[in-house]
């Protein structure tokens, strides 16, 4: 098992900027992807951003140019800044990761962190 714990979130004003962070623990080998995913009031969940062990990453268009990803490895940590927050940016944000086990891939999400951007 893999826990992910989230930090950071909270109110900002449109155009403010905010850091979530995530911490994984536990069987940690084996994680290939970490990022974040955010599911606004009403709507389905949607990937953010992601990042691979290499480096490479993933954004939703919506976020691109403000928002930026960046992992540790050594720490099994992964971190979101979010610049420019718009209104529509308001969700809850969990932190996701992705296990290779035996050839089969294994989700695991964190608990979720509340980001609320006001107009």
């Amino acid at each position: 098992q893999v826990q992910l714990v989230e930090s950071g979130g909270g109110l900002v004003q449109s155009g403010g900027s905010l850091r979530l962070s995530c911490a994984a623990s536990g069987s940690i080998s084996g994680i290939n992807a970490m990022g974040w995913y955010r599911q606004p009031p009403g709507k389905q969940r949607e990937l953010v951003a992601a990042i691979w062990r290499g480096g490479i990453t993933h954004f939703a268009d919506s976020v691109k140019d403000r928002f930026t990803i960046s992992r540790d490895n050594a720490k099994n940590t992964v971190r979101l800044q979010m610049n420019d927050l718009k209104p529509e940016d308001t969700a809850v944000y969990y932190c996701h990761a992705n296990r290779v086990v035996g050839g089969s891939n294994i989700d695991y999400w964190g608990q979720g962190t509340q980001v609320t951007v006001s107009s």
